[in-house]
């Protein structure tokens, strides 16, 4: 349920041009699962201060939310989302100094990359092609192709919810680890990070950029709607191997679908749905458990009702 006062902090944010508001919002169209259920309201804060305002009033009037940046790793319930879904995607701001790279939560890793580039800064072309957010990126410590994000962020902002106040995290305060960050055992939401990067090459920079580029286009299944990875790397063992050994690419329940280009992933075949998903998920964890006796965790958020 939406909250009147919560409710009416949101209007003045959207009459003064710092928030778009759509009602009763269909989260299939603003996740790349092309899944979920209507959302009370979905909302895109147009800066970091009315991020954190927004947030603030959410958490001060006890109105239910959540957070996302592209939604490109999440899997929205079938029946949508009781309260507030918050969108960081039109937080775009990004600042060059020097060898360091400043950017706001909502920029697309790819376009930071670019940005990166232009500027004749290497050390994020791993990141180029991942289709999540900069926030989301912090929060997992995503990475691909040898780089993460721990790498290169030496700091990052964030609102506490706790304290009300925007904080910074910097170092090793992060506690970056294979997909996992300090972000992760709470609730503060990252609003801005910087990166500390190398000067380098831009044609070499864009060469690699292309490569690895090239080699997601042959390697995963990009023409279909996912939500990325579908399970973490079990220490160890490489879960879409165990999952192809298994026998399991290509099966499918209902519209869900594990990728016949590469195990790691599930697809949305067409009209699939979040309990299509979820029995899917259910069924391999069930079945590498039972072949190797190895438990994987999926890498995709469920966000529920």
């Amino acid at each position: 349920m939406l909250k009147e006062q919560f409710m009416s902090r949101a209007a003045a944010l959207k009459d003064s041009g710092r928030l778009e508001i759509i009602r009763d919002a269909d989260l299939s169209r603003f996740c790349t699962f092309r899944i979920g259920g209507p959302a009370e309201a979905a909302m895109w804060p147009l800066d970091a201060d009315a991020l954190a305002s927004l947030l603030s009033s959410a958490d001060e009037e006890g109105q239910r939310y959540t957070v996302c940046g592209a939604a490109s790793n999440i899997l929205f319930s079938d029946d949508g989302f009781c309260g507030a879904v918050i969108f960081t995607a039109r937080l775009k701001g990004i600042s060059v100094s020097g060898t360091s790279i400043a950017a706001e939560c909502g920029v697309p890793l790819s376009s930071l990359a670019v940005e990166a580039r232009k500027a004749g800064l290497s050390g994020l072309e791993f990141a180029y092609g991942i289709p999540g957010t900069l926030g989301g990126a912090v929060y997992m410590n995503a990475g691909a192709y040898g780089g993460e994000m721990k790498d290169v962020v030496v700091s990052s902002d964030h609102y506490d919810p706790d304290t009300g106040v925007i904080s910074s995290y910097h170092g090793e305060e992060h506690r970056f680890g294979y997909r996992e960050s300090v972000y992760m055992s709470g609730r503060k939401t990252v609003l801005r990070a910087v990166m500390s990067l190398t000067s380098g090459d831009p044609d070499g920079i864009q060469a690699k950029m292309d490569a690895n580029m090239t080699a997601r286009r042959e390697k995963q299944p990009l023409e279909y709607p996912s939500a990325g990875s579908a399970f973490k790397r079990a220490p160890g063992h490489y879960t879409a191997a165990m999952i192809d050994e298994a026998g399991l690419k290509g099966f499918s329940v209902g519209g869900a679908q594990v990728s016949e280009k590469h195990a790691g992933f599930i697809i949305n075949r067409g009209g699939a749905t979040a309990e299509d998903v979820r029995r899917l998920i259910d069924t391999i964890r069930s079945e590498i458990s039972r072949r190797f006796g190895v438990v994987i965790e999926p890498e995709i958020r469920y966000v529920g009702p």
